[in-house]
């Protein structure tokens, strides 16, 4: 289990869901850790998890929306840990108050942009100055499905913020490329975390996705099978790709 031997990982909204599971498999491929997250009880546990099993990873709160706090995050990691290998941009969220674009407010319009396009921006603009110092290293933005594919729901917010998670990680892929940097993008489709699991209640949640999941709905564990892939340096002629995990979706 040494995939990620040597390596240090800076994950974003690692406090719980996809990015704690994430933190979670790197470490025990060997990779060190700088669990990030703007929510301090969940971010300090998945450091502690991470160290339980006998890994190696550090708490560093912070708002990945607030350039300041991720300049100074990323500063921490490499003071920390002494270099960067791998940035994996997972900070993001939907909200209930997103809508078609003829419903949705200003307000939610820009917070979607922010907490989602802007994050994993910033993760990048910091982290790979680092990932050059440390002579190359991989890039891994959480985007959706939402981003690729049209669906009943009325998440346009949140799918715009998705699309540009997607056209960033592709045109970083190709300006970075000469300097040993990849950059890849996960599509998940619906995911089991915690949060997800309160809308199963909801009955318009269920008919937006129930019926494309042809192989069920996933687990954060299939998320952090392939991004500890994409992690690795089994995956060095992949970039600037983006990996649907959706459960059969693409295909209908």
């Amino acid at each position: 289990m040494d995939r990620l031997k040597g390596k240090v990982a800076f994950i974003t909204g690692a406090g719980a869901g996809i990015g704690r599971e994430g933190a979670l498999r790197f470490a025990r491929e060997g990779a060190r850790i700088a669990v990030v997250d703007i929510a301090a009880e969940g971010g300090e546990e998945t450091a502690r998890m991470v160290m339980a099993e006998g890994g190696e990873a550090c708490f560093i709160h912070a708002d990945m929306t607030a350039p300041d706090a991720v300049e100074q995050a990323v500063k921490t990691a490499v003071d920390r840990f002494g270099r960067l290998d791998i940035v994996y941009n997972n900070a993001g969220a939907s909200s209930a108050a997103d809508g078609p674009v003829d419903k949705v407010s200003l307000d939610e319009w820009w917070r979607a942009i922010r907490v989602n396009l802007f994050t994993a921006f910033l993760g990048c603009k910091y982290g790979i100055p680092e990932l050059i110092r440390s002579g190359g290293g991989a890039v891994i933005n959480t985007a959706s499905i939402a981003a690729l594919y049209g669906s009943k729901g009325g998440r346009h917010a949140y799918s715009a913020s998705k699309g540009g998670v997607v056209s960033l990680t592709r045109a970083i892929a190709v300006d970075y490329a000469d300097q040993k940097i990849r950059a890849n993008a996960i599509a998940p489709t619906v995911i089991l975390t915690e949060r997800i699991r309160k809308f199963f209640d909801n009955p318009s949640f269920m008919a937006a996705s129930g019926g494309f999941n042809l192989l069920g709905y996933g687990e954060p564990r299939d998320i952090a099978n392939l991004a500890v892939y994409l992690a690795s340096d089994e995956s060095r002629l992949i970039t600037g790709l983006v990996f649907p995990v959706d459960s059969g979706w693409s295909a209908m």
